[in-house]
Parts: structure tokens; C-alpha cells; sequence
């Protein structure tokens, strides 16, 4: 089967569709999966793919198509459209919300989450229409829809008014990352031991609430000597909100930093020094990055929803919206109390058990050769 792959989310920095796509590839690139020479796979993008990508291509036999563009909805839908159609694909597979619909092969799509559907306050005007009609006829004309969780499924049907049977749940894999398990390996210092240290790391939406983490801090700091706040993402807010003055106005100084983005080393030992993660996010499709958190050895502090139970249960101190007092406590907990850290982390592997990046690529793989049959 010659399976098409939108593959410009493994260009530049690698957001969640890129972590995504790079597991699933580097998981059938694995000689165990016996996928190599069954498929030919061929990886569109609008610059050529990074380094890393390398080894899975070469375990494939993968071709790359770089397709002059921005990488854009035009590039999408065009030129992406067209060279699909040359190549002949059997199955063309989205992994990131919305597909070439003009592509005249089957599709296999994943939707991570609705949140432009669910909360259009949360996108500009003309982001959110966009991405609400281009989402829209893709999953209309995908023969399959995988998404991340139950609570995605449950979206989807509502509002797209797609039938069940066209929506399956592959839930995203969980493990520590491999820039994480190569510091361990001497690119970082695996000697930095666990700090007073409250960590976020993510793209910074409305919805993860880190104005809330922001200003629950300093009754932390009050409580807990030392204790510091970590705060990496790419400011992403709509309508925005700034991150850095709302720190600077806790008069806290160098005790809370924002930074848009680290090395992967340095990330690494961010992780090495927290005592905590904190990952308030309101609304979600799995929240790949508080199992990570869990896979790190770093126990989390979750806001209190149907998805974040379903995906982390008992490994999670859970907090209600808008109580900055219970988050404080929380987290002044998971800094203070090394008892109670290893109660929560205790729970970890029975949940992350739960996740297999092979899984995840075995059934993905099985819902895109089901869509090209």
C-alpha cells in the first residue's frame, strides 16, 4: 500500500502533531513491527525534514516530497492536493486536524481535540472559521477519524455529528521523552538533584490557565523557602495575556522565569530539578505532557476534568478551577512533602502502563490501511 503522509509538522520546532507523527514513524520504522517493506510511505512538507526524522525514513524506505509553499491552508489544500494525486497514493493519513480534501485517495485523519469548536472565543475570528469549516469537511471526507481519548470521541460525534463508527479512540503513547532519556546518557548533567522547583512546559493557551499558576505562586514561595516557578512555552494566548508582567508583578524577581523555548538538554534537567509539574488546562484532547511529567519521575498537579481523569487517574493531585488557595496547597505539598510525592508517584506505572507508543502505532497503522482497503 503507498501511504501518503502530511509531514510539515516535523519541520522547525516540533510541536504535539510533530511529537505524534515522529513516534508513529519511529515506531514502524522498528524492525519488530514488521512494517518496513509492507508499505511504501511517502512524507510531504513544505521545508526539508530535521535530522532527527532521519533514522525512521531510512528504517522505512520512506521518500520525502519537499512541495514549494508556506505550509499553509493553501499549500494544504493545493499543492498538497495536487502532488498527492500524481503520486497515486493508496491512503493519504492527516495526523494534524484537517487534510487535503481535493486529494482523491481515501483519508485517514486525527482530530486531537475541538477546542476552536467547543470555545471559539478562544481563537481570532478568522482562525477559528478556518479551522472550524476546514476541520469540518475533513472528517466529512475522511473514511476514518482516529482521536486521542473518549472524551475526543464524545466532541467529535457532538459536534461534527459524525456516527460512532467512523470515530476511533487511539490513545496517544506516554513515556519519557528521548531527549530525556539522552541527558541521562551524559548530554545533560543527571546529577542535578530535585529542587523546591515548580515546573510548566508547553505552548501557552488560554485554556492551560498559567495566569492562575502565575498568581497562586507567591503563596507557595511564602510557604516553601526557595521554592521556584519554571514556566517554558511559546506564548500562544488569544486574547493575550502576558505572562511576563503578571510575573513581574508579583515582585517575586528571578524566582518565577518565562521562557518561549530551551535546548532539549536543558529542558532535560529542568525536569531533573522539579519537584513538581503543574498543568492546568481546562481543556484537552489527552494531555501528552503531564505523563511525560509522570515518566520523568515528576509528580503533577492537574485542573479537575473528565479528560485529565481519564488519562492520568489516581497519578494526579486534582484542583478545581479558579481555587488558587487548593492550588497553592497542592503544590506546596508535592514541594514539602517527599511522603506524599511517593504515594502519588507510586500510582505512575500502573497508569503509564496504559500508553504504548507501539500500540499507538499498530492501531493507527491498522485504521489507515482500513481506510485504503
Amino acid at each position: 500500500m503507498r501511504i501518503g503522509i502530511d509531514a510539515r509538522e516535523l519541520t522547525g520546532r516540533t510541536t504535539g502533531v510533530g511529537r505524534y507523527l515522529a513516534e508513529l514513524l519511529r515506531e514502524w520504522a522498528a524492525p519488530a513491527s514488521g512494517v518496513a517493506g509492507r508499505h511504501q510511505f511517502v512524507l510531504y512538507s513544505a521545508r526539508a525534514l530535521g535530522e532527527e526524522v532521519e533514522p525512521a525514513m531510512a528504517g522505512l524506505g520512506a521518500e520525502a516530497r519537499v512541495l514549494p509553499g508556506s505550509g499553509g491552508t493553501r499549500w494544504e489544500q493545493l499543492s498538497l492536493a495536487a502532488a498527492a494525486n500524481r503520486d497515486g497514493l493508496d491512503v493519504f493519513f492527516a495526523p494534524g486536524y484537517t487534510a487535503p480534501v481535493r486529494a482523491r485517495c481515501p483519508i485517514a485523519l486525527t482530530i486531537h481535540d475541538l477546542s476552536y469548536f467547543a470555545h471559539p472565543e478562544w481563537f481570532r475570528w478568522r482562525e477559528g472559521v478556518r479551522r472550524r469549516e476546514l476541520t469540518r469537511q475533513s472528517a466529512n471526507r475522511a473514511s476514518v477519524v482516529l482521536t486521542d481519548s473518549e472524551f475526543s470521541r464524545g466532541e467529535i460525534v457532538r459536534h461534527l455529528r459524525l456516527p460512532d463508527s467512523r470515530v476511533r479512540v487511539v490513545p496517544l503513547g506516554a513515556g519519557a521523552p528521548a531527549w530525556f532519556a539522552a541527558a541521562a546518557d551524559g548530554e545533560a548533567d543527571p546529577a542535578v538533584p530535585p529542587e523546591p522547583c515548580v515546573l510548566y512546559v508547553g505552548s501557552i493557551f488560554n485554556r492551560r490557565r498559567v495566569p492562575d499558576l502565575v498568581a497562586a505562586f507567591p503563596a507557595v514561595a511564602a510557604a516553601v523557602p526557595g521554592a521556584r516557578l519554571d514556566i517554558v512555552g511559546e506564548n500562544r494566548t488569544f486574547p493575550f495575556q502576558d505572562i511576563d508582567a503578571l510575573s513581574r508583578k508579583t515582585g517575586l524577581g528571578d524566582r518565577i522565569r518565562v521562557r518561549p523555548w530551551v535546548p532539549e538538554a536543558e529542558l532535560a534537567n529542568a525536569f531533573r530539578r522539579a519537584s513538581a509539574f503543574v498543568f492546568l488546562s481546562e481543556y484537552e484532547g489527552f494531555g501528552l505532557t503531564p505523563l511525560e511529567a509522570l515518566a520523568c519521575g515528576v509528580p503533577v498537579v492537574l485542573l479537575d476534568t473528565p479528560v485529565a481523569r481519564e488519562v492520568c487517574g489516581p497519578a494526579a493531585l486534582y484542583v478545581a478551577p479558579n481555587d488558587l488557595s487548593g492550588l497553592a496547597s497542592a503544590i506546596v505539598t508535592l514541594l514539602g512533602d517527599a511522603g506524599a510525592r511517593r504515594v502519588l508517584m507510586a500510582e505512575a506505572p500502573g497508569v503509564l502502563a496504559r500508553y504504548s507508543w507501539a500500540r499507538t502505532a499498530r492501531e493507527t497503522l491498522l485504521a489507515i490501511e482500513s481506510a485504503g482497503a
